[in-house]
C-alpha cells in the first residue's frame, strides 16, 4: 500500500517542468471553521499546478472522520480551464483592483487572488466579490481544492478504511454533478487504481469509471 501511495505522489510530480517560470495565478483562501481551514492553489498557465493544504480543527461535514493531513502536491488541470483563469486574470487588470463587495453577506471564507507575470503583478483579496466574473472564478476554484482534497481522502481511505470508500465515492459523483467538484483529472491516478482495484467493493470501482469518464471531458 505504501508504494501505490509514493507512485501516486511521484505521477502527480511528474508534469511540473518549465512551466513554473512563466506567469502565475494563486489563489489562497481561509476559512477557520472549515477542514482544511487553510489551502493555496498554483496555476501555471498550461494547466500544471500545486496545492497545498493546511487541516483545521472541524471536521467536513457529512464525512466519515477520517480527514487527510496536510496536501501538499502538483498538480495537472485541463490547458482550458488555466486558459480561462488567466483570461479572467488579464481581463481584470492582473487583479490589481476591488474585488470585495463590501455588502453584508455571510462569511464564505477570506479569498486572495494574485497574478505575476511579464505584464506585472497584482493581488485582490474578498469574501464576496461584485463583480461576477470574479465570483464565479473563485466558485471554481473552490470546486478544484474540493476535488483535490477529496482525491487525498481517498488515498487515506484506501489505506485506512476501505469499506468507508463507498460514501465517499457517492458524495465524490454527486459533487462532480452539479459542480462541486471540478477538475476530476487532478485526482486521475487515484480514481484508476480505485477502478480498477478488485480489493474494493465493486459499487467503488463503478463510480470510479463514471468519474474517469468524466475526468477526460
Amino acid at each position: 500500500m505504501r508504494a501505490l501511495l509514493v507512485a501516486l505522489t511521484a505521477a502527480a510530480l511528474a508534469p511540473l517542468g518549465w512551466s513554473a517560470a512563466g506567469p502565475v495565478v494563486q489563489f489562497d483562501f481561509s476559512n477557520p471553521g472549515l477542514s482544511p481551514s487553510h489551502w493555496t492553489l498554483t496555476i501555471y498557465s498550461d494547466g500544471n499546478g500545486h496545492f497545498r493544504s493546511e487541516p483545521g480543527s472541524q471536521p467536513a461535514d457529512g464525512k466519515n472522520g477520517i480527514e487527510p493531513l496536510a496536501v501538499d502536491r502538483e498538480i495537472r488541470m485541463t490547458p482550458q480551464f488555466a486558459q480561462r483563469v488567466f483570461q479572467t486574470a488579464q481581463r481584470h487588470n492582473m487583479f490589481n483592483g476591488q474585488c470585495d463587495s463590501h455588502l453584508k453577506v455571510a462569511f464564505q471564507g477570506w479569498k486572495k487572488l494574485s497574478y505575476s507575470g511579464p505584464e506585472g503583478e497584482g493581488i485582490c483579496e474578498f469574501n464576496y466579490s461584485k463583480d461576477k466574473e470574479i465570483q464565479e472564478l473563485s466558485d471554481s476554484l473552490v470546486s478544484v481544492a474540493n476535488t483535490v482534497t477529496e482525491g487525498a481522502r481517498l488515498e487515506n481511505l484506501l489505506h485506512h478504511d476501505p469499506l468507508g470508500l463507498d460514501r465517499e465515492m457517492e458524495y465524490l459523483v454527486d459533487a462532480a454533478a452539479d459542480g462541486r467538484a471540478q477538475q476530476l483529472c487532478t485526482i486521475r491516478g487515484i480514481l484508476e487504481h480505485l477502478a480498477d482495484d478488485e480489493n474494493v467493493l465493486d459499487r467503488v470501482r463503478k463510480r470510479a469509471r463514471v468519474l474517469l469518464d468524466k475526468a477526460e471531458r
